[in-house]
């Protein structure tokens, strides 16, 4: 079915729905800009005083809040994880790339994805 088959009344709900998701998808963009801007000054942070990029025992604390928030806002915690996850790999490879320009060398990882949270 192509779309100028669909009843009217319905591609206007679902052009209603998809601007809403456009809109979400815009706040979501801005909210991690937002987070990274605060997760380098973190790493920033870190690099003056020689911290190591990753705090593994903060991540373990976060994911398990998260998977808390997302299992209360009927998001599957599984899969928040994994989003969490993967901003935590990124965060931690910013604060390597920013000891690493402070003349930190030994960025000190700790290995895995753990820890990135640190701040994050």
């Amino acid at each position: 079915m192509s779309t100028s088959e669909i009843d009217a009344s319905v591609q206007a709900e679902l052009n209603r729905l998809r601007e809403s998701i456009d809109n979400i998808d815009a706040a979501v963009v801005h909210m991690l800009a937002e987070r990274f801007k605060a997760t380098q000054q973190v790493g920033r942070l870190k690099a003056d005083h020689r911290l190591p990029p990753a705090d593994p025992a903060r991540e373990t604390r976060q994911i398990a809040r998260l998977r808390q928030l997302a299992q209360s806002a009927n998001l599957d915690p599984a899969f928040a994880e994994k989003l969490l996850n993967f901003i935590i790999a990124e965060v931690i490879r910013h604060h390597e790339r920013i000891a690493d320009e402070a003349g930190n060398g030994d960025t000190g990882r700790t290995g895995g994805t753990a820890g990135a949270v640190t701040g994050a």
